[in-house]
C-alpha cells in the first residue's frame, strides 16, 4: 500500500474515532442515553416484529407476502453480517478508546458492521416499498437507530455507515429475486 493510501486511511479512522467520541459524549445526558437506550432495545427487532405483526393484522392474507420478504431478506442480512464481525474482527470503540463511554448493551463482541442499522435500513426500504404510507414512522426510527449505536459508544460511524450501505444493497437484491 502506497504512503499516500496509508495517510488517507490514517486520516479517516482518526475522523472516524474523533466523530465517535463527540457523537457518544452526548450520553452523558440522562434524557439522551435513555431515549437511545430505548430506540436501541426497539431496534434489537421489538419495533420491526410489532410491525410486521401489526401488517399481519391490519392486512391479513394480503400481508403476508411483505411480511414474509422481510424476514427472509432480515434472515440473509443476519447471515451476512455475522459473517463479517467474523471475519473483520473489529472491536468496539469502548474497547479502544478510554475516552468512549459504553452506555449500552452489546449483542455481540465486534463492531463492524452495525446490525441493528442493516436491518433498520433493510426493513424500512423493504417496508417502504409496501407501504410507502408508514414512511413518516419508519425512516426517522432507522435513523434513530443508526445514530443510536454511535451514541451509546456500541458502535464508529463508520459501522453504521457500511450496515446503512449493506442494508440497501441486501434489499435491493431481495427486489430482484423475491
Amino acid at each position: 500500500m502506497s504512503y499516500r493510501m496509508r495517510l488517507y486511511l490514517s486520516r479517516m479512522h482518526q475522523l472516524d474515532s474523533n466523530v465517535c467520541v463527540a457523537v457518544n459524549h452526548t450520553s452523558q445526558y440522562r434524557i439522551i442515553r435513555n431515549f437511545f437506550r430505548a430506540v436501541s432495545r426497539l431496534g434489537d427487532g421489538v419495533f420491526w416484529y410489532a410491525l410486521m405483526a401489526g401488517i399481519l393484522v391490519a392486512k391479513g392474507a394480503e400481508g403476508f407476502a411483505p411480511v414474509l420478504h422481510m424476514v427472509i431478506a432480515g434472515l440473509f442480512g443476519t447471515a451476512l453480517y455475522k459473517w463479517l464481525k467474523g471475519k473483520t474482527l473489529r472491536p468496539r470503540p469502548y474497547e479502544v478508546r478510554q475516552d468512549i463511554w459504553l452506555t449500552g448493551t452489546p449483542l455481540d463482541k465486534f463492531s463492524f458492521p452495525s446490525g441493528h442499522t442493516l436491518h433498520a435500513v433493510l426493513f424500512c426500504v423493504v417496508m417502504i416499498n409496501y407501504y410507502p404510507q408508514l414512511s413518516f414512522i419508519v425512516v426517522p426510527f432507522t435513523s434513530l437507530v443508526g445514530l443510536s449505536r454511535v451514541v451509546l459508544g456500541l458502535h464508529y460511524p463508520s459501522d453504521v455507515l457500511a450496515g446503512a450501505l449493506l442494508g440497501g444493497m441486501i434489499a435491493g437484491i431481495s427486489f430482484q429475486v423475491m
